[in-house]
């Protein structure tokens, strides 16, 4: 339903007579039907949809360096998880892990993970309760990673790779495709200080991670090993090969199939989570945990400025507003899905100057926008935090400190944002509330002065393309005129 409200009675005495603080108009969207608000792109039919097929599992005839009898196949990044794993009884950080094998990858792309894992909690690039190696195919090579992800998301990584000491940076090995490598992985839990370490080597390569106090106390639990496709949007599938495996030093007899359970992985379906397919507007879903069936979201890319058909927006139309008088708005939302190197912006914005294609690549936010990202690092979870940018290049400078950190676990939150303009306190300044955290963003007399304008209220892209989320918002209630 939608709702219109004059907010800002307050009046103030001066010189014997009565001036107003404020006054505004007010909407108020529950989305019990859709609103038929103002879209560019946001059902992208652009990018076509991709057919994915996962075809792994016991393979009798494939050798990798051993005996005939492999675990293997074509594995297909995309948002629906597939694995062919050996059920273990459940472990956390307080006991030992350990595995050791032989893996081919064949030459070509491809990403795909193996190791430990929990099958009810697959979810996204860093999936929760994981200690893996994950491999990326690079054509003829491919590198090896190693990470891990706590029961909260919250995740550390490590490279098979050298150290520049100059740069300061972790190349990763090109490891040659279409032949045969040994491995291994484990985990020590009163390693690293007692907090726990993860040695894993690839061709008596190491790489190790410690465990922080923080990892070790949000905790994760493991009840599979073997291979899992990386969650995340549609990508070009990859060939991965494991053999000679020993799990806890007892060895895996694949010389006849070991019946281990698979989720997706022989499956052929058609996917609409192709990037930058966007996917986003009026959902008659309540995941945000609104008063009513129906809200705002769904599967949101970043964009791309340089390219018409990779912006895209949906937004409520207003009337002309500007930095020169107060902003307010507020609502409830949820993150369902998060990938590395994604964002969902959720603003006040232009319906021309935010979508304008050019060649800029030194910012990700579009022109005249305030409002509030959902942005990584997926390390940490995802941050909520206060965004604008002016009509121009100058933009605020990043994260404002003590912003509130939310996971993709589905949980709701309720949120409120409010600019307020020069005159009111020492500076103009962004304040933004999600649950009970509370950050404030300055503003600066000259961004104020360069100013903006916003004519719509909803979700825009950001201008430098990346992965997707799957969020949504709901009961929303902001400034329509000022």
């Amino acid at each position: 339903m939608r709702t219109y409200a004059h907010a800002g009675a307050g009046l103030l005495l001066l010189l014997g007579g009565w001036t107003p603080v404020f006054c505004q108009t007010v909407q108020t969207e529950t989305f019990d039907r859709d609103p038929g608000w103002d879209g560019l792109n946001n059902r992208s039919e652009t990018f076509e949809r991709r057919t994915v097929t996962q075809d792994f599992g016991y393979a009798p005839d494939v050798r990798v360096g051993g005996p005939m009898g492999a675990i293997g196949g074509s594995l297909t990044p995309d948002g629906t998880p597939a694995y062919y794993a050996k059920v273990l009884p459940a472990s956390t950080f307080d006991l030992p892990l350990q595995a050791s094998g032989t893996i081919r990858v064949d030459k070509g792309p491809g990403n795909a993970l193996f190791g430990f894992f929990n099958a009810g909690t697959i979810n996204e690039w860093r999936t929760p309760n994981t200690i893996v190696f994950r491999i990326n195919g690079r054509g003829d090579t491919f590198h090896v990673h190693v990470e891990c992800a706590t029961s909260k998301w919250r995740a550390n990584a490590g490279v098979i790779g050298t150290y520049d000491t100059v740069a300061d940076r972790m190349y990763p090995i090109e490891f040659p495709g279409d032949s045969v490598h040994s491995w291994s992985l484990s985990y020590d839990p009163a390693g690293g200080d007692g907090h726990g370490v993860i040695a894993a080597t690839f061709d008596n390569e190491r790489a190790e991670i410690k465990l922080s106090e923080d990892l070790r106390t949000d905790g994760a639990t493991f009840n599979r090993f073997g291979l899992l496709s990386v969650v995340k949007h549609a990508d070009s599938p990859g060939s991965f090969w494991l053999g000679g495996l020993t799990l806890s030093g007892e060895v895996v007899d694949l010389s006849g199939d070991p019946q281990w359970e698979g989720l997706n992985n022989r499956s052929t379906y058609v996917t609409d989570n192709v990037r930058p397919r966007f996917n986003f507007g009026y959902s008659p879903t309540q995941y945000a945990g609104g008063i009513a069936a129906g809200e705002l979201g769904g599967l949101f890319f970043r964009g791309d400025c340089r390219y018409a058909e990779k912006l895209a927006y949906y937004g409520a139309k207003l009337d002309t507003l500007t930095l020169q008088k107060t902003l307010r708005a507020s609502g409830k939302l949820v993150l369902r899905r998060g990938v590395s190197d994604s964002t969902t912006l959720l603003a006040f914005f232009h319906s021309k100057h935010s979508v304008e294609v050019n060649e800029s690549q030194s910012q990700g936010l579009p022109s005249d926008v305030l409002g509030f990202a959902i942005e990584g690092p997926s390390s940490q979870g995802f941050y909520v935090y206060p965004v604008y940018r002016v009509h121009g290049d100058d933009v605020n400078s990043g994260v404002a400190p003590g912003s509130r950190l939310i996971y993709p676990d589905g949980a709701p939150h309720t949120w409120a944002l409010e600019y307020v303009p020069p005159g009111n306190g020492p500076e103009a300044r962004i304040t933004l509330t999600v649950d009970d955290t509370t950050v404030t963003m300055p503003v600066s007399a000259e961004h104020v002065a360069t100013g903006a304008s916003f004519d719509r209220f909803g979700l825009v892209t950001p201008w430098i393309d990346g992965n997707g989320q799957v969020a949504y918002f709901d009961d929303l209630t902001f400034t329509a005129k000022q």
